[in-house]
């Protein structure tokens, strides 16, 4: 029986278009030279990060986030930058009971703009204001501890396997992963990661028929 389901933020809740498009604007080149790099970043298993490094070679991201912060020039989030299902899956699940946190990598700001949009969903927090990021075995401890259920309870959706698929299975979660975004869609047939996803899924819509499983 699974008593709760954990989202991940980026490309499984929010679309990042708006977020790769304004670093595009501040570093001053085209927006579709910035997707196309991070397209190519997500092929090699790079960080993210690393494709405002190579528009960039030596840049400090958080410096230069601060920069964008201090210019009125920061991050925002609104209700057009959610995917469309994001409201009915997490209101369904709810509906049958399921505990619903969202834990990704991102930022404080991102959490507290997350929090504005008033999703429905019992707990939402971001690896800045945990102090601890995916990968790492802690971030998963936490949401395992968040979770308020037995590993095997819960279930961990994201789109990155690196990040999501393989941390989260390793700390005894069950995996969902979706099929949007670039390394959604770039690792959906990896057999690696068909062998590790308990479940894939192109909607989160169909989260609500595994519940029961």
């Amino acid at each position: 029986m699974i008593e709760t389901i954990v989202f991940d933020i980026g490309e499984t809740l929010v679309r990042d278009d708006r977020h790769w498009a304004s670093w595009a604007d501040w570093l001053g080149v085209p927006r579709h030279t910035m997707s196309a790099l991070v397209g190519a970043v997500a092929a090699q298993g790079r960080d993210n990060a690393d494709a405002l490094r190579l528009v960039k070679p030596g840049i400090d991201v958080g410096e230069a986030y601060l920069a964008r912060e201090a210019a009125g020039r920061g991050e925002h989030l609104d209700e057009s930058d959610l995917y469309p299902d994001v409201r009915p899956a997490l209101a369904g699940l709810r509906k049958q009971g399921i505990r619903v946190v969202i834990a990704g990598n991102q930022t404080a700001r991102v959490g507290e703009l997350l929090r504005g949009l008033d999703l429905p969903a019992d707990l939402i927090v971001t690896s800045a204001e945990w102090g601890i990021a995916k990968p790492s075995p802690e971030f998963f401890e936490r949401v395992i501890e968040v979770a308020q259920a037995e590993p095997h309870e819960t279930v961990y959706v994201g789109d990155n396997p690196a990040d999501d698929l393989f941390p989260a299975r390793t700390a005894g979660l069950r995996t969902a992963h979706i099929r949007r975004g670039p390394w959604g869609y770039l690792w959906a047939e990896d057999p690696t990661v068909v062998g590790t996803a308990n479940w894939a899924i192109d909607t989160l819509t169909k989260l609500t028929s595994i519940t029961a499983d």
